[in-house]
């Protein structure tokens, strides 16, 4: 095994040890952020490439890690680049689930039918026929998990480039400036703690614009969402008359 190999497993075993430090609130914050930083440094032009394929196939895998690897990737490579690495993470997840899907539930019956009796399904596919891809927008702006949403899509008759790439790219802004705003803010606010008041002004000013601007986002998307609804059950005709 290559010296290079034992960078990415070090660099997974903190990622691991952090977010399980996070969840019981005892740990350094301070300098488990400094540990972090110290690995992107050492990983040097590995560091993105690694974080862009982890991220990419936790998604794919449906593990419920989004949160923890936006968060995380300000502090690693700081905010601007952080943006780009996640949006390019979520394409590259959303386009490799949705063809993994698109090939199992198209070479498989059986999942085509377990994928018609989930609630999901029906929801979405109905969608879909009704809206085509302004609902697969608003589907993004759903709390429903974003591998969900890749893989109900690919069992549904949806176009990919047009109907489910486009519309993808656009209604993960929102969450995504979020959650990286939210991971710079806390780096910001640690190394002010820290005494550090190496660019203090920038780093809490970018992070609050993109807190607004997924706001602004989410309002404009909201906003169209009360034109277009999918019903819970389809409609039926009454055999009676009031």
């Amino acid at each position: 095994m290559g010296r290079g190999w034992w960078w990415k497993v070090a660099l997974l075993a903190v990622a691991v040890a952090a977010w399980r430090g996070w969840q019981g609130g005892g740990w350094d914050r301070e300098a488990s952020f400094k540990l972090a930083r110290e690995w992107s440094e050492k990983l040097g032009i590995w560091a993105i490439p690694l974080y862009l394929s982890l991220h990419t196939i936790s998604i794919a895998l449906c593990l419920p890690s989004a949160i923890f690897f936006e968060t995380a990737a300000p502090l690693l490579f700081g905010f601007f680049p952080s943006v780009l690495c996640v949006f390019s993470a979520k394409i590259l997840a959303a386009s490799l689930s949705f063809s993994i899907g698109r090939l199992v539930f198209r070479s498989s019956s059986s999942a085509m039918e377990w994928a018609k009796r989930n609630r999901y399904f029906h929801m979405i596919s109905r969608g879909v026929e009704r809206d085509g891809w302004k609902f697969v927008l608003l589907a993004r702006f759903s709390p429903v998990p974003s591998y969900v949403i890749n893989y109900t899509l690919a069992a549904t008759e949806v176009r990919f480039l047009l109907d489910f790439l486009l519309p993808t790219s656009i209604g993960c802004l929102p969450m995504i400036l979020q959650n990286t705003s939210i991971g710079s803010l806390a780096g910001a606010a640690v190394a002010t703690a820290s005494g550090s008041k190496k660019s203090q002004i920038w780093s809490y000013f970018f992070p609050v614009v993109g807190i607004l601007s997924s706001v602004l986002i989410s309002l404009r998307i909201k906003k169209y969402s009360t034109q277009v609804s999918v019903p819970e059950n389809p409609p039926t005709k009454s055999n009676t008359d009031d």
